[in-house]
Formats: structure tokens, sequence, C-alpha cells
């Protein structure tokens, strides 16, 4: 049915990787053409948000995406991945956390991460991970990030709403530490991406190439300015139009159908930037 076109949200069980889930649905609604806007590692669960068709064109405009997680962790342990499946490098008595709340809330903010070894972020060329499994340490780049907020669910769990890119376990690394501890992840679920929630998601066995229901590219890409146009057939030939607007990116819309992304290029002259038809 390679007329499917929209983006489908899967809740990604454990010990699968983000790879399998998208072979999985390949395979289910006889599609070639489809990806995901943003990987959850192999023991990780939750929302995991696949595009499909013609939607594969927006993957770029979801990369920013805002994310929030559930995540628990162990104190008094320290792993070679920052969490309980790697192995182990450091052992420390726990100091318990006197207010856990006020700790989390002082990590609220912009901020530089410093990601673990085993992330896919490329040094010269090579990912992180690639180094890690090779045994070589490199200097990790720190990262720009924003934690929106952080809740305390109980003693050593959490959910943390944040910008996209933000890792969760090197959060815990960094939590630990400001405690007096060393610490690692021990579960992560993710349970939101943009607007879209674990309430979204199909199980992976719920799905069906008769029955399912995808989100349109419009919905995808709401947070986007619209304007609704007249005449689509010149969006489709990717003309160059005068609109009237101070929003330097647009989504071209006709009856709730995104049909491109124009941008600014000069005075009130947009040129097609993403058609997606």
């Amino acid at each position: 049915m390679e007329n499917l076109n929209g983006l489908l949200l899967v809740n990604k069980p454990q010990n699968m990787t983000s790879f399998d889930v998208v072979a999985i649905m390949r395979k289910k609604l006889h599609v070639k053409k489809i990806g995901h806007s943003g990987t959850l590692d192999p023991m990780a669960e939750g929302a995991l948000l696949l595009l499909i068709g013609k939607a594969t064109k927006i993957l770029p405009y979801l990369e920013n995406t805002d994310k929030e997680y559930i995540a628990t962790f162990e104190l008094g342990k320290q792993t070679d991945t920052e969490d309980i499946w790697g192995n182990v490098i450091e052992e420390k008595e726990v100091r318990e956390i006197d207010d856990l709340s006020s700790l989390c809330h002082s990590f609220i903010g912009k901020q530089k991460q410093l990601p673990p070894m085993v992330s896919s972020i490329k040094v010269n060329g090579k990912k992180l991970y690639e180094y890690a499994r090779d045994k070589i340490e490199v200097e990790r780049p720190l990262r720009d990030i924003e934690i929106y907020d952080i809740e305390v669910l109980d003693k050593n769990k959490i959910r943390v709403s944040c910008s996209s890119g933000t890792y969760i376990r090197s959060l815990i690394r960094d939590m630990a530490l400001q405690s007096g501890n060393i610490g690692c992840m021990s579960s992560l679920i993710r349970t939101r991406i943009g607007n879209f929630t674990l309430d979204d998601c199909y199980q992976l066995d719920e799905v069906d190439v008769d029955t399912v229901q995808l989100h349109s590219i419009y919905e995808a890409l709401n947070y986007l300015p619209m304007i609704e146009i007249e005449n689509e057939r010149d969006v489709m030939n990717g003309k160059k139009l005068r609109l009237d607007t101070k929003e330097d990116r647009v989504l071209m819309v006709k009856d709730k159908e995104a049909l491109a992304i124009y941008q600014r290029h000069h005075q009130n002259i947009f040129s097609c930037e993403r058609g997606l038809w």
C-alpha cells in the first residue's frame, strides 16, 4: 500500500531497536518508505514516531521536537553506559538525598551537557558508541540542551520534560554527582514527542494495514504558521509567491492538507523550501 502517507506512533517495547520496529512496520504496512524521528535505545521503551510515505519529507522539521520521559535511577553505582545494563566501573556508599525536588529544580533551564560515550553523536566522522566499542576514549563535545521541568514521582523516579537532544542518563549522572553520589539510569520510558503522547501510540501487535489510523502531515506541522492558498497549482508547481506575513517560514495549506513549506526569499517574496505532494 504505497499510497499510505502520514505519521504513526508506536509504543516501542524493551529489548528491541528502533530499526527493528521500522522493519516490522515495513512488513505490516507493505510500505518501503518509512523512517523514524528519533532513536530510542533498545532497553528504553515508549513513544516512537514513524514517518511513512510522503511524511518522510518532514523529518528535518521534527528533529528539534521537545520530549518527555519517565526515568528511574539507582545510586551508588556507575557504569560505562550510564545505565544499569552496562559494566560497573565504580561503586560507592549511597548518601541519602534530603530534598530530591530541590536537586531536580536546580537542573531546570538551559545548560551544557556532556553526552554519554554510548551515544550516536559523531566525532571526527565516527559515532561515539563506535569509539566506546573499540575502548577508545575521545573528547566529547558539550551539547546545548534545556530542561523545562522535572517532577519527582518517587524517591528514585522522575518525569523530565526537555529539549530534543537531551540524554536522560547523563542528566541522572550529573544529578547524582551534585548530590555527592554516583548513579545510573535504571529504566526509561518516552511518554511524549511534541504534542503526541503514549495515548496516541499503537502497540506493535495492534497495527493492521486495513485499520491503522495515521496522523496527517498537517497535524505534525501545526506548530508552523499556516497560510491557506486558493490556487494550489502555483504551490504544486513550486512557484515563488508574494505573501503578506512577518514570518520567515510558513506552511502552505489547502483544506487542512499540507502542500509545501515556503521560506522568505527576499522582501515579501517566498520560495518553496520543501514540497509535500
